[in-house]
């Protein structure tokens, strides 16, 4: 043990008083310093692998990335307030403020009601012996529908002209007595009672004739019943009775229902305010187009014209029934359907028009929100005139050819900055110009990392050079 203890003792001490040949001390002094220099670069490079890599700076970025979500998310909810959202444009879509013909349309739900509906039935007892029509078909007034069994009807217009044949005879013989008691009367040969009571015989025989007559008419007037026509042109429906049945003039269903459906006409309400701009239309003899819809609104059913309005307003509800007629040549209108109508009761000229969806209400009523040159919003309250669908009019508050939104006010106050989708295509090159630029920095860094990495093994493998040496020395 002493010795290994005086060993490195004399090791120590020969080393200065007599160094090697070829390691003098500035040598070795140089040689430490560049030693010393590089393992400080590869501690530097190391720790900037360590920062750049390590999971906590990437929790860190995560949170950092969290942070700008949150930020865009604010920009996004710039109405809400904060000064941030108003820093941030938000895309919109613009239309232009036209002029041009604007027609005051009334919007109101209609039932098509048939202008004749009648229920056939017969006029007199008896079996119904042919139906002559068939369920649905299209008739016209006269056509024959059905025959009750005639013949009871023929032999009481038989019996009745055999009393009728008799009674003229009798009456034919009335007047050649008459005719005689009057030439002996002249001649004061018989009582001018007995001319009397003769005259009342042949007045007698007269009303008898008259009155077998029109037996007569009655039977056959029967006989014409007998045959059930169309009172008017329609459709028949669905049939009530069929033939053999013994039918009644008291028969509730009758035989067969027709509908007038060319022409048809459709009933609707509309308000008592609108009633006197009607009424103006109808004294000056203007007829108001009438165009029919269907349930949904959008399918144009038939187009017909005002044809009358009722002679009084409901008390109930404020309202008046108006008749619109349709020629319904294609049929297209069925009785008690619900229609949407709408009647063309104006048309306003040079009218300033916007989109329906630009129009907003609130507080101070209606406004839009104009573009301003700058890109910038500001409130305008407008006055707004007939409504047509997506179209409407602006009495006041615009003028032509300024620029309204008319998508994504939901995200606007005043003097909000805008973006219109027309921008876009720039904000998307620029967007993956930043992409490429993150990719770039990403290559750089693992380029970075390899280099770093490169020049760590490069040291370690120089210090063990340099350990050999020493240990060789």
């Amino acid at each position: 043990m002493d010795e290994q203890k005086n060993q490195p003792e004399s090791s120590r001490n020969a080393g200065p008083s007599s160094p090697p040949p070829g390691h003098e001390p500035g040598a070795v002094k140089r040689h430490r310093g560049r030693t010393i220099a590089l393992i400080v670069a590869v501690v530097i490079i190391a720790a900037i692998v360590l920062v750049r890599w390590h999971p906590w700076n990437r929790s860190d970025a995560g949170a950092s990335a969290a942070a700008g979500a949150s930020g865009a998310q604010a920009a996004r909810g710039g109405r809400r307030g904060g000064a941030g959202g108003m820093n941030q444009p938000q895309p919109v879509h613009v239309a232009s403020v036209t002029q041009g013909e604007m027609p005051v349309v009334l919007n109101a739900l209609g039932t098509v009601t048939p202008l004749a509906n009648v229920t056939v039935r017969t006029q007199l007892t008896g079996t119904l012996q042919t139906v002559a029509f068939q369920e649905g078909q299209m008739v016209k007034k006269g056509d024959l529908l059905a025959q009750v069994d005639p013949r009871p009807y023929q032999i009481s217009l038989a019996n009745a002209e055999g009393t009728l044949a008799k009674d003229m005879a009798l009456l034919q013989t009335a007047r050649l007595d008459l005719k005689r008691y009057q030439t002996l009367l002249s001649q004061d040969s018989i009582a001018s009672q007995q001319v009397d009571t003769q005259a009342s015989l042949v007045r007698q025989y007269e009303g008898q004739v008259k009155s077998d007559q029109a037996n007569i008419d009655t039977f056959r007037l029967d006989l014409v019943y007998a045959r059930i026509t169309a009172p008017v042109s329609g459709r028949v429906g669905l049939r009530q009775v069929d033939p053999g049945n013994y039918v009644t003039p008291s028969d509730t269903n009758g035989v067969v229902v027709i509908t007038q459906l060319q022409p048809i006409s459709v009933i609707f309400t509309t308000s008592e305010d609108n009633l006197p701009a009607i009424l103006k239309q109808l004294h000056t003899g203007t007829k108001m187009s009438v165009t029919a819809y269907d349930r949904s609104n959008t399918t144009s059913l038939e187009a017909g014209y005002l044809e009358t309005v009722d002679n009084q307003i409901d008390t109930t509800t404020g309202t008046v029934k108006l008749r619109a007629t349709f020629q319904n040549n294609e049929g297209m209108l069925f009785p008690n359907q619900f229609v949407n109508t709408r009647l063309l009761v104006n048309v306003v000229k040079n009218a300033i028009i916007v989109p329906t969806s630009a129009v907003l209400n609130g507080s101070i009523g209606s406004f839009v929100y104009v573009v301003k040159p700058d890109n910038t919003v500001t409130v305008r309250p407008v006055k707004v005139g007939p409504v047509d669908g997506e179209r409407t009019s602006i009495t006041s508050g615009l003028q032509v050819g300024e620029r309204v939104v008319t998508d994504g006010s939901d995200r606007l106050k005043e003097g909000a900055k805008i973006t219109i989708p027309a921008d876009r295509p720039r904000g998307a090159s620029g967007a993956s110009g930043a992409s490429g630029a993150r990719a770039a920095s990403g290559a750089s860094g693992a380029s970075g990392a390899s280099g770093a990495s490169g020049a760590a093994g490069a040291s370690g493998t120089h210090r063990r050079r340099h350990a050999s040496q020493t240990s060789a020395e």
